[in-house]
């Protein structure tokens, strides 16, 4: 399901371990590999990380390197011309995401 999901991505990166570790192979492949207008396309955002501070760190190295993330689980902004507001209204719901991924554990 999640592969499907994912047919039209150029470079797919693919992790058998826990979001919960940050020492995946896969995903530090993934972090080296992109570059400016690069969009990284996630089905989840705990595919990325579980802890708060681990995707803060994560998607702060997506942002320095000037790629966007994706995520297909959250609602799209694609809609949103503005790419700062764009950008804005993203890191918003992510971080809605994160407040209650943190209060659950």
């Amino acid at each position: 399901r999640q592969l499907a999901a994912l047919k039209d991505v150029d470079k797919l990166f693919t992790d058998k371990l826990s979001g919960a570790n940050t020492n995946r192979p896969e995903l530090q492949k993934m972090l080296a590999y992109i570059r400016e207008g690069d969009i990284v396309l996630v089905t989840e955002l705990d595919r990325l990380g579980r802890s708060n501070q681990d995707l803060t760190k994560i998607m702060n190295t997506i942002q320095n390197k000037g790629a966007t993330l994706d995520v297909l689980n959250l609602p799209s902004m694609t809609g949103i011309a503005d790419p700062n507001l764009r950008q804005l209204m993203t890191n918003l719901i992510i971080e809605l995401y994160k407040y209650q991924a943190e209060s659950e554990r």
